[in-house]
């Protein structure tokens, strides 16, 4: 989860007031809460389904494309002319069909990027509530995400308030903030999309004059710190 909270650089810092570098800060690991919270994870798994279930349908929408093509091949030579260019508009729409589904599914702002926002959210919006009532408690003026688009280059465990959270969402643990493995669930890989792609060039490459594109090949998806007082 990118920037759940307001992200500062570390050059703000060095050029604020003395009065102001004196507040309390501190920082947490969203991507470990996140990992530690079950109904991040069931999120991500439905996530992953629905993306493979989605790959699958394409797989076998081009499977039936290739079939297409494959039949006219062996039979162009018997057929007329008129005959010929229904076929291959045939498998044209085909392949533009195709690429429709694929780019509705999973590209920008599509059914995968809508479902995810849909998942996570709540879960997104409980480890902000959780944060924001650490802040208040621990007057903690600024608290940086560790997991996000900042670069920290020394954290001092000092000042993580990663285990104070997750004691505000009730996933606190007797190891306390010991390093998780990060990435399983964090995101979903989803299929290159359409537009510039391998698959494209697939099309284009092999599509001959006056005839239809050889169909795309399928492409498998993806498998789509002390405490502070």
């Amino acid at each position: 989860m990118k920037r759940l909270l307001f992200v500062l650089p570390l050059l703000w810092l060095a050029l604020m007031p003395a009065r102001v570098q004196a507040q309390k800060f501190g920082y947490i690991d969203s991507e470990f809460i996140m990992g530690k919270m079950p109904a991040y994870a069931q999120a991500q798994q439905e996530l992953n389904t629905l993306s493979q279930n989605w790959q699958k349908d394409i797989e076998a929408q081009k499977k039936d494309l290739d079939r297409l093509y494959r039949t006219y091949q062996a039979e162009e030579v018997l057929l007329t002319e008129p005959m010929k260019k229904k076929r291959q508009d045939e498998i044209l729409k085909k392949e533009q069909d195709i690429k429709a589904y694929q780019n509705k599914v999973f590209g920008y702002e599509g059914q995968l990027f809508k479902k995810r926002q849909e998942l996570t959210k709540p879960v997104q919006d409980q480890v902000f509530e959780a944060v924001e009532k650490v802040a208040k408690k621990k007057q903690l003026a600024i608290i940086f995400d560790k997991s996000g688009d900042l670069t920290m280059l020394y954290t001092n465990p000092a000042h993580d308030y990663t285990e104070f959270v997750l004691e505000e969402l009730g996933l606190a643990s007797e190891e306390r903030n010991q390093p998780a493995a990060k990435g399983p669930v964090r995101s979903v890989q989803t299929p290159t999309t359409p537009g510039g792609t391998a698959d494209d060039a697939e099309f284009e490459d092999q599509r001959p004059a006056a005839k239809p594109a050889t169909p795309a090949k399928g492409k498998q998806p993806a498998r789509p710190g002390a405490r502070n007082n």
